[in-house]
């Protein structure tokens, strides 16, 4: 039996819920001027990835790398909901 596949989707499903608050709380604390740093994150788990032998280990990597760079999209869109009054507004943040 091959579970690689099974692996690397649940992994797929963990990493997409654990950048789900992460995204929220960045952009609560420190607006979406922290976008950088999910590129240079991803940038880096993405060749990275490239570099791992294993399989399975090598695509947790990439999809994580990915995962970060989809943060990017989502940060900017987080700011959206939270003029919205969807998220909460952190009144000791500072507004660009």
């Amino acid at each position: 039996m091959n579970f690689q596949g099974l692996i690397i989707g649940l992994a797929a499903f963990i990493i997409i819920g654990v950048f789900h608050p992460i995204v929220i709380k960045s952009e609560y604390y420190f607006g979406k001027n922290v976008w950088p740093i999910f590129l240079l994150v991803g940038l880096l788990l993405i060749a990275l990835s490239i570099y791992i032998n294993n399989i399975t280990i090598s695509a947790i990597i990439g999809i994580t790398g990915f995962s970060s760079l989809w943060s990017i999209h989502e940060i900017f869109e987080q700011e959206e909901r939270v003029k919205k009054g969807w998220f909460p507004h952190n009144p000791n943040k500072k507004d660009n």
